[in-house]
């Protein structure tokens, strides 16, 4: 491991815990890879798995052109969800726990079999899915001011914080992944309406991706895991007192405090 990757790892690792945000690391370094980013993300995980944290899933981000065309990218990234992530439907998150935070509603995945790349397709994904359920994700960059190009939000885990699953378990065979409608609500009001084909025209195409992507690292997607498969609406700014609901069609509904 190169001691540029380590150096980011550190100072991602402050800012999580000091709640002071850095500078965008493609600011200290403009030849900062997305490789290396990846690898900087995998060293402050396994620096979590050490302390006792799990693995419990993975999410997808950038899974829509308009995210990708403001970051000039033309694929997703991904990051770890671990067991200290999970937030209870209906639950509260401090917001004194959080910098910047902004949510996000997805379809979740849960798996009953492993999935290991290259070469997984959406029907894979389709056979190794239990069911599904509706998701919020609480994203939240430890870079000041959400500066970020691509190298800074995979470096950062995704810039993933927590996530609330809700709903009922649903069978993927009972519903149309691409059809599917969501309507998210601040303290109440409609902020925001999505589709499940607004994630690379079906939620189970990111989750091929991911499977594919992660082969390259020798990870695989393991039965049991969560998968996020990536937002159907714009990120939400999240502030003290809100509240935000996620109704989905088929699948019920997901709710998170702050």
């Amino acid at each position: 491991m190169t001691s540029k990757v380590t150096q980011f790892a550190e100072q991602l690792s402050e800012a999580e815990t000091t709640k002071v945000g850095i500078a965008p690391l493609t600011s200290v370094d403009p030849e900062l890879t997305v490789e290396e980013a990846y690898y900087i993300q995998l060293e402050n995980i396994n620096k979590k798995i050490a302390q006792g944290q799990k693995i419990v899933g993975k999410k997808i981000g950038l899974t829509s052109l308009a995210m990708q065309n403001l970051l000039g990218v033309d694929e997703p990234d991904y990051g770890h969800l671990l067991d200290c992530m999970v937030v209870e439907n209906g639950g509260s998150i401090s917001i004194e726990s959080v910098l910047q935070p902004k949510v996000e509603a997805e379809i979740a995945f849960i798996l009953k079999k492993d999935l290991h790349g290259p070469n997984v397709t959406t029907l894979d994904v389709l056979q190794a899915t239990d069911y599904v359920v509706p998701a919020l994700e609480i994203v939240d960059s430890r870079v000041q001011d959400w500066k970020i190009k691509l190298q800074d939000t995979v470096a950062d885990n995704g810039s993933s914080k927590s996530f609330v699953l809700g709903g009922k378990p649903t069978k993927i065979e009972d519903i149309d992944l691409e059809l599917i409608g969501m309507v998210l609500t601040k303290n109440g009001e409609l902020v925001n309406t999505g589709v499940g084909a607004a994630a690379l025209g079906n939620p189970a195409t990111c989750v091929a991706w991911l499977a594919n992507k992660l082969s390259e690292f020798d990870i695989p997607l393991r039965a049991g895991e969560v998968i996020l498969s990536g937002a159907l609406s714009a990120a939400e700014v999240a502030n003290k007192g809100d509240s935000f609901t996620a109704r989905f069609a088929h699948l019920g509904q997901v709710s998170v405090h702050f």
